[in-house]
């Protein structure tokens, strides 16, 4: 079975085809809708065939569709049809739930990840759950994103977002009863040194977990 994985994020959209090394990069931004996506994608691929494909979107999904439109991208993403529009089986997924799947080894595990916003994902047993951690009530009227991620980092100082990172990690960690932390997103490299009980992610788990998305997952 051969699969495209497509990692949707503000600045580029990342594809990788099984048995393929090498991303291909497609420059994004706020002009990029969910049409412009589909036809940037086939552009790139063109002449190539695919049994399946994985989406990883910047934004809420449930049931395989996503139900918010993504802060930093175009519209036309609610409602799309993007199995007709590929001509194959599509799932969609959160971005940050699809890095987790792929960073995942065992019990239970927390992935955090520090980019424009804050991504979450929990996975239990080997199931994976998307969450939406980023807005809930951090620090002084302001939520955990606001303090973690790119807008916090520039009003803070690298420093002090640092030390907050550590926080949000471990209030985090213990309010999930998690075993395991991963880190990633593009601002995880601000990080020289990450807090106990935590690893390192790479946006190559992005492309691991777009492929595990067509393995069974296992049932509680």
């Amino acid at each position: 079975m051969r699969i495209l994985v497509v990692d949707i994020g503000g600045s580029h959209i990342k594809l990788l085809a099984t048995g393929q090394k090498v991303p291909i990069k497609i420059t994004s931004g706020p002009t990029m809708t969910a049409r412009e996506m589909v036809r940037s994608v086939r552009a790139a691929v063109a002449g190539s065939r695919f049994d399946r494909i994985s989406i990883g979107y910047p934004g809420v999904v449930r049931h395989n569709k996503p139900v918010t439109e993504p802060k930093h991208l175009g519209g036309g993403w609610i409602g799309y049809n993007f199995r007709r529009a590929f001509g194959c089986p599509v799932k969609v997924i959160n971005d940050a739930a699809m890095q987790a799947l792929g960073s995942y080894r065992s019990g239970r595990m927390l992935f955090l990840g520090l980019g424009t916003g804050l991504g979450s994902a929990f996975v239990i047993d080997g199931v994976i759950a998307p969450m939406e951690l980023a807005h809930l009530p951090y620090r002084r009227g302001r939520s955990y994103e606001e303090y973690v991620g790119q807008a916090g980092m520039k009003r803070l100082g690298t420093k002090k977002w640092q030390r907050h990172v550590f926080d949000v990690v471990k209030l985090l960690k213990t309010a999930l009863e998690a075993d395991d932390v991963v880190i990633g997103g593009g601002n995880v490299r601000r990080l020289p040194k990450l807090p106990a009980g935590a690893r390192r992610g790479s946006n190559a788990h992005a492309f691991a977990g777009g492929f595990r998305m067509w393995k069974p997952q296992p049932t509680r």
